[in-house]
C-alpha cells in the first residue's frame, strides 16, 4: 500500500464520526485511538490505524506522541467588513446597551459606513490577512455572512471577496447572505421597502449568480420582527437559500421557535433562549450555533447549551468574529469558554467545533471528522491529550495545520 502522506506517532487521534450533526448523549461520544496513525491520498483520507503501520508514503510526518483531531470548523462569522470599532469599547464598558449604540448610529450601522466606502480589493486584502489569522489557529472551514452593506452593490461586494478567497487560500469558504442584518438608515422610515428589495432583487440576484448558500436575518427587538423574518427567510428557500437565523441574543421574541417551524438549518446565538424554542428547535432539526465569547465580551449571560443537548438539539460552537460584539477569530476561545461557561465537556466541545459546526454549513459529509472518504483537514496539536488543549485555555497550541492533504501551516 502507497499513500502521498503518512501521518504516524500519533499519540492520541481524537474525533466525533459520522457525517450528521449529534445530540444528546451522542454529542460527548468521541472516539478516541492511541499510538494512531493516518494515511492520504488526492486530499482525502485513506486510512486510519493503531499500532505498527507498514505503509510506504511519498511524505512521512511524525506527530512526536500529539493529539490530532480534523480541523476546526468556524460556522459563524461575519468576516468581511470595513474598519474597526474601537471606539465603542467605552461605550460598552460604561453600559450603554447595544440596542441603544445602534439608535444612535453605531453597531451594525458605523460598519455599514466602513464597509460601502472600501473597494473590493481593500476588503479582500483585510480579509484574506484575517484568514490567515484563523488558520493558523486552527480553522480550516470558515462561514462568512454579508450584511454589512445593506445594499445590493455593497452585499455583492461582500459575496464576491468571499467567492475570490476561496478560490486564492487555503481555508474553506461558505457564503450566507445576510442584508437583513439591520434596516439601513436610507429606510429608517420605510422597512417595508427594503424588506421588498431583499426579497424581490437582492435574494433572486445572490441565488442566479450562486453567491450563497444560505440566508440569514437578525430575528431582534428593533431590527427584524419574526413575522418579517418568516417572510424574507421563506422567500429566500424558494430560491435555494436555505435559512438560518439570528435568534434569542438580546430578548426572546420567538426567534427559536421560528427557526424551528420552518425547520431552519440553524438557529444563532440563543443567549436568552426559552425552554419553547428549545422545543421546537429539537422538533424542526434545527441546530443551535452557540457563540459563547460574545457573550464573554459583552458580559451577558450565556446560552442553555446543557438544556439544549438534553432536549436534543444538537450544538455546535462558532467564534462569531465580527467588529462589534466579537472582534476575536480565535475559535480555540471559543471552545475553551463553551467548556468553562456553559459546562461542556471536551467531548461535547470537540463534536461542537467539528462535525456539528459542519453540518450547520452544509458540509458534514466531507470535513469535521477523521474518517475514510473524509477530506484530510487535520490538525497535530502541541498537546499530549484532548483535555490538554482545555486546560490550557488561551494559547494557540496548533502546531501543524493540514488541509486537503497539505501542510499549509507549521510552527
Amino acid at each position: 500500500m502507497k499513500a502521498e502522506l503518512l501521518i504516524k506517532n500519533i499519540g492520541m487521534l481524537a474525533t466525533a464520526t459520522g457525517s450528521a450533526a449529534k445530540a444528546g448523549n451522542e454529542q460527548g461520544e468521541i472516539t478516541i485511538l492511541k499510538d494512531a496513525w493516518v494515511t492520504v491520498n488526492d486530499g482525502n483520507i485513506a486510512a486510519v490505524g493503531t499500532g505498527e503501520v507498514a505503509v510506504e508514503a511519498d511524505k512521512v510526518i511524525d506527530a512526536k506522541g500529539q493529539l490530532v483531531t480534523a480541523g476546526l470548523v468556524d460556522a459563524h462569522t461575519h468576516l468581511v467588513f470595513g474598519g474597526w470599532r474601537a471606539d465603542e469599547l467605552a461605550l460598552k464598558l460604561h453600559g450603554v446597551p447595544y440596542l441603544d449604540i445602534l439608535a444612535q448610529g453605531g453597531g451594525i450601522l458605523s460598519t455599514v459606513r466602513s464597509t460601502r466606502a472600501a473597494s473590493e480589493d481593500e476588503l479582500c486584502e483585510k480579509t484574506a490577512a484575517v484568514l490567515d489569522e484563523m488558520l493558523s489557529l486552527g480553522t480550516t472551514t470558515c462561514e462568512a455572512k454579508s450584511g454589512y452593506g445593506l445594499n445590493m452593490e455593497t452585499e455583492l461586494k461582500q459575496l464576491n471577496v468571499v467567492k475570490r478567497l476561496n478560490e486564492s487560500q487555503p481555508v474553506e469558504l461558505v457564503s450566507t447572505f445576510m442584508a437583513a442584518h439591520a434596516v439601513p438608515q436610507e429606510y429608517k422610515e420605510n422597512r417595508e421597502e427594503y424588506i421588498r428589495q431583499i426579497i424581490e432583487e437582492m435574494i433572486p440576484y445572490v441565488a442566479e449568480h450562486k453567491l450563497a448558500k444560505y440566508c440569514d436575518i437578525f430575528c431582534e427587538t428593533g431590527v427584524f420582527t419574526p413575522e418579517e423574518s418568516r417572510k424574507i427567510l421563506l422567500a429566500a428557500r424558494q430560491y435555494g437559500l436555505e435559512p438560518k437565523i439570528h435568534a434569542d441574543e438580546i430578548d426572546p421574541i420567538g426567534g427559536s421557535q421560528l427557526a424551528g417551524e420552518i425547520s431552519a438549518v440553524s438557529a444563532e446565538h440563543l443567549i436568552v433562549c426559552p425552554p419553547e424554542g428549545i422545543e421546537s428547535m429539537a422538533k424542526g432539526g434545527t441546530i443551535a450555533c452557540l457563540l459563547p465569547a460574545t457573550s464573554f465580551y459583552l458580559g451577558a449571560t450565556f446560552a442553555p447549551a446543557k438544556d439544549m443537548i438534553a432536549a436534543g438539539v444538537p450544538v455546535a460552537v462558532a467564534s462569531d468574529f465580527n467588529p462589534g460584539s466579537t472582534p476575536n477569530l480565535n475559535l480555540q476561545l471559543a471552545m475553551n469558554i463553551a467548556c468553562f461557561k456553559y459546562r461542556l465537556t471536551p467531548e461535547q466541545v470537540l463534536t461542537a467545533a467539528t462535525l456539528n459546526a459542519a453540518a450547520a454549513i452544509g458540509c458534514a459529509d466531507k470535513v469535521g471528522t477523521i474518517e475514510v472518504g473524509k477530506q484530510a483537514d487535520l490538525l497535530i496539536w502541541n498537546a499530549p491529550s484532548l483535555n490538554y488543549i482545555f486546560y490550557r485555555y488561551g494559547n494557540n497550541l496548533v502546531d501543524t495545520v493540514i488541509k486537503k492533504g497539505e501542510v499549509v501551516k507549521s510552527k
